[in-house]
């Protein structure tokens, strides 16, 4: 599969998995080629901004340059500024593409200020972690986060090509490869039991980064949320499911500080939590949390937050930006593909919470 289409309308986009060489040309095939901006971070810039240049300008474009501190602790409204001011420094118009080379930070940082430069700049996600590649990048949700919680400060602005080249997860540390496994299993849990027992028997494969397994993982869990976002792209109603794991992950997030967890790590631990909430509601089997934990724990990654407040993280909860008329809307699995979304008040996730945040191993 080289490319996933997000059907938009006239807005529609394609997910292009080729090497990062091509990227001038492919753009130069959706738009006409003139000034671009490359936006990265000062830990992937280093890595790949010349080579992305390079292409840009053998593509016929004439590319400009910005670099944003990277990590979680600088998505904030800070950097967002400074990069808006840079961008119009640089004296930008509406048909000047900003390209997002970098994780879900960066990406999420470089479409916020996209949707607000001159109210609204083309913009390309050209993501290099394996988070972005399978959920970030998609979708065109961006923002930054506050005092008050995650991404509370954003907007809905799709890109006109996601860009993908896996072999830039070469150069990506151990620790953020099982990050972004995090929402892989995400994607098989709400929409697809063959992708889960695909990633229970290929696991290390994925760990051991072989390309075939890293691309057949990648191109999945585009494909799962490239359908959902085209059936309901301003989170409405169905793209709300694929926040599974969101609601107690960003909780998490909140109460530990931003950065102090990796995003992938806490919705993984979030999806435990709201597994077992399908389980306390009579609607799930224990078997079902179980098996997902099985999996992170295969993977990699943590299941539970030993130490935080299971308060903490309800009074966090109150604050999701899904919340309404007092209650939030919590995606709950019933089983492996099937998902429900459920208004819940914060009160009634203190049973979730306390399961991963207990001193013993969840069962």
């Amino acid at each position: 599969m080289n490319t996933v289409t997000v059907e938009l309308g006239d807005r529609s986009y394609p997910i292009v998995f080729a090497g990062l060489s091509g990227l001038g040309t492919q753009l130069a095939a959706l738009r006409a080629a003139g000034r671009c901006v490359v936006v990265s971070n000062d830990r992937v810039g280093p890595l790949y901004a010349e080579q992305v240049l390079d292409s840009l300008k053998d593509g016929g474009w004439a590319p400009e340059y910005l670099e944003l501190p990277d990590g979680e602790s600088n998505k904030s409204a800070g950097t967002w500024l400074a990069l808006v001011q840079g961008l119009l420094d640089l004296g930008v118009d509406r048909q000047t593409p900003i390209i997002a080379l970098g994780g879900g930070v960066t990406g999420d940082i470089v479409g916020f200020a996209a949707a607000t430069t001159l109210r609204g700049l083309p913009f390309v996600q050209v993501p290099t972690s394996l988070l972005a590649m399978v959920d970030a990048s998609v979708g065109g949700k961006t923002g930054v986060n506050t005092g008050h919680g995650k991404n509370l400060l954003g907007a809905f602005h799709q890109p006109f090509c996601v860009y993908v080249d896996v072999d830039a997860l070469t150069t990506l540390p151990d620790d953020e490869l099982r990050c972004g496994l995090g929402e892989v299993v995400k994607h098989a849990v709400l929409a697809d039991p063959e992708f889960f027992s695909w990633l229970e028997r290929n696991g290390q494969a994925l760990l051991g980064r072989h390309p075939e397994a890293l691309q057949h993982a990648i191109a999945t869990c585009c494909a799962i949320k490239a359908a959902v976002v085209a059936s309901d792209e301003r989170e409405a109603g169905r793209r709300a499911l694929l926040n599974l794991g969101h609601t107690i992950g960003h909780a998490i997030e909140h109460v530990l500080g931003f950065g102090a967890l990796r995003h992938g790590e806490a919705v993984g631990i979030g999806m435990v939590a709201e597994a077992w909430l399908g389980v306390e509601r009579g609607e799930a089997a224990p078997a079902l949390p179980q098996r997902i934990t099985a999996l992170l724990v295969a993977l990699g990654l943590p299941v539970r937050c030993p130490g935080v407040s299971a308060d903490d993280l309800v009074e966090a909860a109150r604050m999701d930006k899904k919340r309404a008329h007092g209650r939030i809307k919590v995606t709950v699995p019933r089983r492996l593909g099937d998902v429900a979304l459920v208004a819940l008040s914060p009160e009634d996730l203190l049973a979730a919470a306390q399961v991963v945040t207990g001193p013993s191993e969840v069962e």
